[in-house]
């Protein structure tokens, strides 16, 4: 005979059994009137919720950025590059909720309620990250061959890029070949990515895995924590001005490439402020057919539709909108400056989206002087 115990322990499986057995129609199945009265009540909670005022419009607004942010921690989907005809571009005067307007014509600078929700995440987060970035500096004082290349103090920086991407709703999609970008990845390399937005510098940390060196402008030596991050990070600060800095620069890069250390470079050399691909300047590609290190181009999509020119923050979220596609590597041995010039190029335009291409209608001085005078990006 069965014992008690046993006869106990089989009750709760005898009764899930006994659930699964019966038939919709029975009294553990909800009754037709008990399914109108859901069907009810959601409709009613749908129409209570559309009648919401414009003001707890803005709220929820803020609110879905956190909800957002959270569904997006595990991690960026891997999905194929964004379609040749997708465009998120905003127009200044359709901006939604814009709070602050500064500036005139052209040169006139919005901020909306996305803007001041980037700028609480900035606020918060900051603080964090430049006491972090400030221990280390003080350890390295003390222990100097500790990190020589920085490649924990740069890391310092892409976690907090990635989760401040992640916060404010704006991680980009990712494709290509990202398993080369793992680990050390490839060894002594260049990366070069389009150049439209101040979001493309935390947006190409969601992809670079091993340590890098930025070479970027002298002027972002003073920015708040990106200034500590480059200057601490031994990464090149360049002064476009002066010849001298250019020479110590290439010199620099050389340096750096031979220890092993890979590169990141925008070879436009500024942000264009149209979303379009700009002409190149060859200071990148000729270090890397000097040392032959290989090439890898890395295309950033609708980075400027989510911080235009016109903004002085991120005016809508990026997600499901930014991507950044990892190209396989260019070699550089045995090829010409030029040929390297289009071969990045081509790889650019094969996965950038029409409305970031370069203006076929109009030379290349037209369109960097159209730049001053509209942040439409349509030719």
């Amino acid at each position: 005979m069965m014992s008690l115990g046993r006869i106990i322990a089989s009750v709760p499986f005898l009764l899930a059994l006994t659930a699964l057995s019966l038939p919709k129609s029975s009294a553990f199945a909800p009754s037709p009137s008990s399914q109108q009265q859901q069907r009810h009540h959601l409709q009613q909670k749908q129409e209570n919720r559309q009648q919401q005022t414009p003001w707890l419009d803005c709220f929820g607004h803020v609110f879905h950025n956190v909800k957002t942010s959270r569904t997006m921690l595990q991690s960026s989907a891997l999905v194929a590059a964004p379609d040749k005809e997708s465009n998120f571009w905003i127009p200044m005067e359709k901006v939604k909720f814009s709070l602050i307007k500064l500036g005139k014509g052209g040169k006139q600078k919005t901020v909306n309620l996305q803007g001041l929700w980037v700028l609480t995440v900035s606020m918060l987060t900051m603080p964090f990250w430049i006491l972090a970035l400030s221990l280390e500096q003080l350890y390295m004082k003390i222990n100097k061959k500790w990190d020589e290349n920085r490649a924990i103090f740069d890391k310092t920086g892409k976690l907090w890029a990635k989760m401040w991407l992640k916060l404010i709703g704006s991680y980009p999609t990712q494709s290509g070949n990202l398993e080369m970008l793992k680990g050390k990845g490839i060894g002594p390399c260049l990366y070069v990515a389009n150049h439209a937005s101040w979001l493309d510098i935390p947006i190409v940390c969601t992809v670079l895995n091993p340590v890098f060196k930025f070479i970027a402008k002298g002027d972002l030596r003073n920015a708040p924590g990106i200034g500590q991050q480059l200057s601490g990070g031994k990464h090149i600060l360049i002064d476009r001005e002066d010849k001298r800095s250019q020479l110590k620069t290439f010199k620099l890069c050389i340096g750096w490439l031979k220890k092993g250390v890979p590169l990141m470079a925008f070879p436009e050399g500024t942000r264009s402020k149209t979303g379009r691909l700009l002409k190149f300047k060859g200071g990148a590609f000729a270090m890397a057919r000097k040392t032959g290190v290989p090439i890898v181009p890395l295309t950033i999509s609708h980075s400027y539709s989510i911080w235009p020119a016109y903004g002085l923050l991120p005016i809508q979220r990026g997600g499901k909108k930014l991507h950044v596609h990892v190209h396989d590597p260019i070699e550089s041995k045995g090829r010409t400056e030029e040929e390297l010039v289009k071969m990045v190029r081509d790889a650019f335009c094969s996965t950038l989206p029409e409305c970031q291409l370069p203006a076929q209608t109009k030379t290349a001085q037209e369109e960097e002087a159209s730049q001053e005078l509209s942040d439409d990006p349509r030719p």
